[in-house]
């Protein structure tokens, strides 16, 4: 289904791997394919149940804790309130415990996604995407990041030993002087920060990356 999709866009389907709801393996799975790939896509697992470890498997593999962003809980909330006032009788009946903050929570390396289909956050995390597996709900959160799987699109990276919150100026400039996507991504380990610039004009995107380049500190 995202294959044919990602096909259609001009990307280049790889790999396709099946594993199991440990913590641990998907972690493993998504560290090694990172570094491989330019892109990896991790389906299910996203809900509040507690084989639900898909989440916590990508927060592993980029060293970072899953943390739960005051906006995506709150918008969640009101979700769950229309939920209620929508089903009276179900709510009623069953005994429905939901933790919000398993279903709000993503990676602090990344940021949320949320569609009106999907309950879950889903999130990307530097070129990790991680989207629901009931198939409407993957479709619809596939689609507000489509456009990022354009087989044209160009990306430069920066190596900063900066902290990310030392970057927050210089990218949010960025972003509003060039049509390009800029993201941050913190230091993990013995790895530097980074900062990516993504868009569809090869030289709009060396353009953003060499004035980035003059206003961060760079390895």
């Amino acid at each position: 289904m995202v294959g044919d999709k990602l096909a259609a866009a001009g990307a280049t389907v790889t790999r396709i791997l099946t594993v199991p709801d440990e913590e641990s393996i998907i972690a493993d799975a998504v560290a090694r394919y990172h570094d491989a790939f330019d892109a990896v896509i991790v389906t299910g697992g996203i809900g509040g149940t507690p084989d639900d470890v898909t989440k916590a498997g990508v927060a592993r593999a980029f060293d970072c804790p899953l943390v739960v962003p005051d906006e995506v809980r709150a918008q969640l909330k009101t979700k769950a309130e229309q939920f209620a006032a929508d089903n009276p009788e179900m709510v009623s009946r069953y005994d429905m415990d939901l933790d919000l903050d398993a279903w709000a929570s993503v990676p602090e390396a990344g940021h949320a996604l949320l569609t009106d289909e999907s309950f879950a956050a889903g999130c990307v995390v530097d070129g990790v995407y991680v989207f629901p597996g009931i198939p409407d709900e993957l479709k619809a959160m596939y689609r507000t990041v489509a456009d990022e799987f354009d087989g044209d699109r160009t990306t430069e990276t920066i190596h900063t030993p900066a902290p990310e919150g030392a970057l927050v100026g210089a990218v949010t400039d960025a972003r509003e002087q060039f049509d390009v996507a800029v993201g941050s991504y913190p230091r993990t380990g013995e790895q530097p920060g980074r900062v990516k610039v993504t868009g569809d004009d090869p030289g709009t995107v060396a353009d953003a990356t060499a004035w980035l380049r003059d206003r961060i500190e760079t390895e």
